[in-house]
């Protein structure tokens, strides 16, 4: 196929036009989507197991090698763009805020701010899902990162946040960003535009807080990282902070999986009702882990990874060349046929006391290239699952248009997914 054509492909109808490529020719294959270099998919336990374990100094994860696309957002000393041994550095920075104590902090706090975004849902009105995930999902990460997150500087915070995200996540500027590449951002005057004041905010706190030093650990992740010192007793610095605040509150991974976790649910009631009654009784959370699990199989936030090769590896009974990008894919590797029936169904029973086999179920990735707030992404899904059921009754609404996914910032979201509130229960009512 030409490959302006496959990245029209790509750039229009990623999910389908993956599991297309997967099925014609098989478990590895490759895209050539732009002027660069061309990409190895790879869905084959085995194979990803293989480079998701490799020797970290023999693959590049870095915003100029395998994720350009992320670099002009994130930043080049975000953790998730660092190659070694500067990534193990930052990630050691960040785990304590992951781990421990923190982590039952951290649940309480999200039902507090799942309750008070619940609370402003109207009764009776059609809403769409994904927005409302959405300013739960930016505020718990608001409230985990700074600790207090009230007066004007916060508020002004979140303003510029919320434009950045809404400029970002528009449908025909990202299909714009998957065909051309990164560029388009680096170039665009609208993008500076909108994150310059973010930048800004973010920097006159990081100063604020130096200049008055003294906080006490609660005050959240930020003050963690400030408190960070590398191996040459070096803190972090401003450009080092911006991008690790950066990459933590551009958190639209865990949006879009609570969004996908209720338009299932509302698609089976049956399931919906289940989960309901372990929830209010309060005793077991076997299926909500299993709902969360499924959910993060079924609609992974992130569909591929990608690494940049420093030496040849053999895959799939090929020689890859260094410099190539390959690419292990999250989702075509959960709708395996041999590794999951019926891989396109909603079947939380199948996670209900089973584990995964290995590289079998890597919705944040393996290694020591791991999601340092997996555990934090998957305590704020059930944490916030368990406080709407507890809180409202949903129905499904009628969408406006058809659902599949779509773009969004760093994910993939359901494009039309609705619900109404039928009413609120007895608790909710109490709790206001």
């Amino acid at each position: 196929m030409p490959s302006h054509l496959q990245a029209l492909g790509w750039a229009l109808r990623p999910l389908p036009f993956m599991q297309t490529s997967r099925d014609r020719y098989g478990d590895i294959f490759t895209l050539r989507i732009r002027r660069g270099r061309p990409w190895v998919f790879l869905s084959d336990p085995a194979d990803i197991g293989k480079v998701l374990t490799i020797a970290p100094e023999l693959v590049r994860a870095g915003a100029g090698e395998a994720n350009p696309l992320l670099g002009p957002l994130l930043g080049p000393r975000s953790v998730m763009l660092l190659d070694e041994p500067d990534h193990m550095t930052h990630r050691k920075f960040m785990l304590p805020s992951f781990h421990g104590e923190r982590m039952q902090g951290y649940g309480e706090m999200m039902v507090e701010v799942a309750r008070e975004q619940i609370a402003r849902w109207p009764v009776g009105e059609p809403f769409a899902l994904w927005p409302r995930m959405q300013a739960i999902s930016n505020e718990v990460v608001m409230r985990a990162t700074f600790g207090n997150t009230a007066g004007p500087r916060m508020e002004d915070l979140r303003v510029h946040l919320k434009r950045l995200t809404d400029w970002l996540n528009d449908s025909s500027r990202l299909t714009v960003l998957a065909t051309f590449g990164s560029r388009v951002l680096t170039r665009s005057r609208a993008f500076r535009e909108v994150m310059a004041p973010v930048e800004r905010a973010l920097l006159d706190e990081v100063r604020r807080r130096r200049e008055s030093p003294g906080h006490s650990e609660d005050e959240g992740i930020l003050s963690l990282l400030e408190q960070a010192y590398d191996e040459s007793g070096s803190p972090m610095t401003e450009q080092e902070l911006r991008d690790e605040l950066i990459t933590l509150l551009s958190d639209g991974p865990t949006a879009t999986s609570l969004a996908w976790a209720f338009d299932r649910l509302l698609r089976h009631p049956e399931k919906m009702e289940r989960l309901r009654g372990e929830v209010l009784a309060g005793v077991d959370q076997a299926y909500t882990d299993a709902v969360v699990k499924e959910i993060l199989r079924l609609c992974p936030a992130v569909a591929l990874v990608m690494r940049g090769l420093v030496e040849p590896i053999e895959l799939g009974g090929y020689t890859i060349p260094a410099g190539t990008i390959v690419a292990p894919c999250i989702y075509l590797l959960h709708h395996r046929e041999d590794i999951y029936t019926h891989p396109f169904a909603f079947i939380p029973e199948r996670f209900i006391h089973t584990a995964p086999e290995n590289y079998t179920w890597l919705p944040f990735g393996s290694g020591v290239r791991r999601c340092v707030a997996a555990q934090f992404a998957q305590l704020e899904m059930k944490r916030v699952i368990q406080t709407v059921l507890r809180e409202v009754e949903l129905a499904p609404a009628p969408s406006p248009g058809s659902q599949r996914a779509r773009r969004s910032s760093v994910a993939f979201a359901p494009s039309e997914a609705r619900a109404v509130v039928t009413r609120r229960t007895a608790r909710g009512r109490a709790a206001r």
